[in-house]
């Protein structure tokens, strides 16, 4: 009895599924294509990231917050134009009471958050007249503006910032923020983000306290 030794045929290379040639469902993908694809979603990835940083970096906090500010201590910038309502401004006919200069914008959520504090806090010292809340609208057209503080009862001017020119000399970066101005017309304190009447009140009373 003679025996086959011929070693058997190798089975045909039909490589692995997925290799480039090889039989898979679909159609094969170059690997050119696929470093393409991945450079793409690599930048979606680097995109999404970089607007989330932005987003957190800019938004103001959920309550107000006391920030420093080289304006602390220095008589407050001056401050003159055209209120939302058409009528001249002049922050130096405020001297003498307290002042608290508002930065804010119809867009803004945390502004409309805090409106309803505002109007009760103008409500409660109309008649004692010892402080005033004064608006500067921010990076917002002035008809939107107008429409905010009528809407939300508004009753104290709110400034046109032609050019962000006040914000600037604030150093504001984003509504809403604060600057409060004690009657010799220094700059005593800075918040940011929106407000309660008791933060308001807190800090006159800290400034009366300190003789400011």
């Amino acid at each position: 009895m003679t025996v086959d030794t011929t070693p058997d045929a190798a089975p045909p290379d039909v490589g692995a599924p997925g290799d480039v040639g090889g039989p898979v469902g679909g159609a094969a993908v170059g690997p050119r294509q696929g470093r393409h694809t991945a450079r793409w979603i690599a930048g979606l990835v680097l995109v999404v990231i970089a607007a989330l940083i932005v987003l957190l970096a800019t938004r103001p906090p959920a309550t107000a917050t006391e920030v420093y500010t080289p304006l602390l201590g220095k008589p407050a910038p001056a401050m003159a134009g055209t209120t939302v309502s058409g009528e001249r401004f002049d922050l130096a006919a405020y001297r003498g009471r307290f002042v608290w200069v508002n930065f804010f914008a119809s867009w803004c959520p945390p502004c409309q958050q805090e409106e309803p504090s505002l109007v009760t806090f103008a409500y409660q010292h109309r008649a004692t007249g010892d402080a005033a809340l004064i608006g500067v609208v921010y990076d917002d057209a002035t008809s939107n503006a107008r429409a905010f503080d009528v809407s939300s009862g508004a009753t104290w001017p709110a400034v046109v910032d032609a050019g962000g020119q006040i914000a600037l000399r604030y150093g504001v970066r984003g509504p809403p923020e604060w600057f409060l101005i004690s009657p010799a017309g220094n700059v005593v304190a800075h918040l940011d983000g929106p407000v309660k009447v008791s933060d308001l009140d807190g800090q006159i009373a800290a400034a009366k306290a300190a003789g400011l």
